[in-house]
């Protein structure tokens, strides 16, 4: 009889520990750090006020009073938890509600609500493709997107980040498997911040035949004049075929949704594994979303898209005149900068990466580390963002603090990867 061997193992090998351990003995462990306060410009986290440029929370909302007051209501309305799927028993008013103003907002037939972001990329893709489809997808897209791809078991087809002749040629290898094509790209890029080029993935979608799927969470009330996300701004809605968008960026709270035609929708909603399995949302996750949904569809909702994109130029401008280097913004088909609330600065080695977050924590300012396989390996950066509710007081006290860090850290570790 052969042996076994202890699944367990891996977990105590697993070469990550090692350095974790390492990083948490030196005080440079970027992970798992408490916050304790709501997520402000200025967060209470660990015992200090830090300057938080390491959130989703694109518009501020978090702290807004009218999305609180609609988590509120739903809570005193609904309870704690609705113990039930959407399926079954966990539907309310507040999901057909916000399903209504999400389609409207996405210009759409139909949207269909789940309990996470996670859960509506997992449930859509892994639900619409089958074992003799065949899905296209960017190297770098977030790794819900490739989750589904795995679950449908339809054939995986990778293209380098943004490579539009490498997703041609496996948009024509795809023509070649039989069965349907979906090509799925994020809108926005989670780590990087920058914008797919997706008018001219639409083109190379409708000449060989193949459905496309935005996923617009890092977009949706940011990008457009609408802030209907990447589809919007570079004016393909009615070229793309399904759109998916989490509620916890810019909408202030937890969960997710797919928007498309109403056959699919309906589809969804009875055959997708992860939506009918899943207990539904908590009321008060509803509540908000449905208010913070309101707000950007209203007159308000414009003055907030503008200001976050402002204060990403701001920050973006003042970290290259620092002498960093921020990885550079894309440009639309009429030159205009193709910017995101995500501003990325560029470190290429995980140490250091490491070592400038904790100097920068120590200074008071709370920025996320990327590391493989977040990025691509020797890709390592400090990703940061922007809100709305940060004043240029705050972002400039940032930069100050970002410059005294610079000088002591290359001092001791010399130089950091400069503007190109």
């Amino acid at each position: 009889m052969s042996a076994t061997t202890d699944l367990f193992a891996r977990a105590r090998e697993h070469e990550r520990l090692a350095q974790l351990q390492a990083a948490r003995e030196l005080g440079a462990l970027p992970y798992f750090r408490v916050l304790e306060g709501p997520t402000l410009p200025v967060v209470e986290m660990e015992g200090a006020p830090r300057i938080m440029l390491g959130s989703n929370n694109y518009l501020g909302l978090t702290g807004d009073e009218r999305v609180k007051q609609g988590a509120r209501e739903a809570l005193e309305r609904y309870g704690t938890g609705l113990t039930g799927s959407r399926f079954l028993n966990g539907t309310t008013d507040l999901h057909l509600e916000l399903e209504r103003e999400l389609a409207a907002w996405f210009g759409t037939e139909g949207a269909l609500v789940f309990t996470t972001g996670h859960q509506a990329n997992l449930g859509a893709i892994g639900t619409i493709l089958g074992p003799g489809d065949t899905v296209v997808v960017d190297s770098q897209d977030h790794a819900s997107i490739l989750d589904g791809a795995l679950l449908s078991r339809a054939k995986l087809r990778a293209f380098r980040h943004n490579r539009l002749d490498l997703l041609a040629k496996q948009l024509r290898r795809a023509s070649e498997d039989g069965g349907g094509v979906l090509v799925v790209v994020d809108g926005v890029f989670s780590m990087e911040g920058d914008i797919a080029p997706l008018a001219e993935i639409a083109e190379l979608c409708a000449a060989h035949g193949a459905r496309l799927m935005v996923d617009e969470a890092h977009a949706l009330g940011v990008l457009g004049e609408r802030g209907a996300g990447a589809s919007e701004l570079h004016g393909v809605e009615d070229r793309v075929d399904l759109r998916m968008a989490t509620f916890s960026k810019s909408l202030a709270s937890c969960g997710g949704v797919i928007a498309g035609p109403a056959e699919v929708i309906e589809f969804l909603r009875i055959q997708s594994r992860p939506f009918m399995f899943t207990a539904s949302g908590v009321p008060a996750a509803i509540g908000a979303a449905l208010a913070a949904v309101r707000i950007c569809r209203s007159p308000e909702g414009r003055e907030l898209f503008a200001r976050v994109l402002e204060n990403a130029r701001h920050l973006r401008r003042g970290l290259r005149e620092l002498g960093f280097r921020v990885t550079p913004p894309g440009r639309l088909a009429d030159g205009r900068e193709a910017l995101s609330a995500i501003v990325p600065v560029e470190v290429h080695d995980d140490w250091k990466a490491a070592l400038l977050w904790k100097a920068l924590y120590e200074e008071g300012v709370f920025v996320n580390v990327a590391l493989h396989p977040a990025v691509p390996p020797s890709g390592a950066l400090l990703r940061t963002s922007v809100m709305a509710s940060h004043d240029l007081s705050t972002l400039e006290a940032a930069l100050e603090r970002f410059a005294r860090v610079k000088r002591a850290f290359e001092a001791e570790h010399g130089p950091l990867p400069g503007p190109d």
